[in-house]
């Protein structure tokens, strides 16, 4: 066992509007497991670094996650997270040696990192 983060799962009271807000502002693919209300995620190829995850209705009231999402240009993110039904909740920071790390909320008030490494 690694150890390593493989899955992660968005709570939402309503799934569709969470998973038009994630495939409008990073791409993300999404699929119906079976005939559950859950919705695999695939945030991207398999060759880059990272994990997929799902969205799902809560099993419990105040049911938290935060993932930070790796993006190119954060500016354009921002600015797609407000367009699609999101806030941005603090705005992009430096991180000296690490990049530019804003935090904001999907349509479903979770709240997620969003970080432009300094490679991109």
């Amino acid at each position: 066992m690694s150890n390593r983060v493989t899955h992660f799962e968005i709570p939402a009271e309503n799934p569709e509007e969470t998973i038009n807000f994630f495939s409008n502002v990073f791409g993300w693919k999404f699929e119906q497991f079976g005939s559950q209300e859950y919705w695999l995620a695939i945030s991207g190829d398999e060759k880059t670094p990272g994990i997929n995850g799902a969205i799902m209705k809560p099993v419990g009231k105040g049911q938290p996650v935060i993932n930070t999402i790796s993006v190119d240009d954060i500016d354009s993110v921002l600015a797609k997270v407000e367009a699609s039904g999101g806030k941005v909740l603090k705005k992009k920071q430096n991180l000296v040696s690490v990049g530019w790390l804003a935090f904001v909320s999907d349509p479903a008030r979770n709240i997620h990192g969003v970080l432009q490494p300094l490679n991109s």
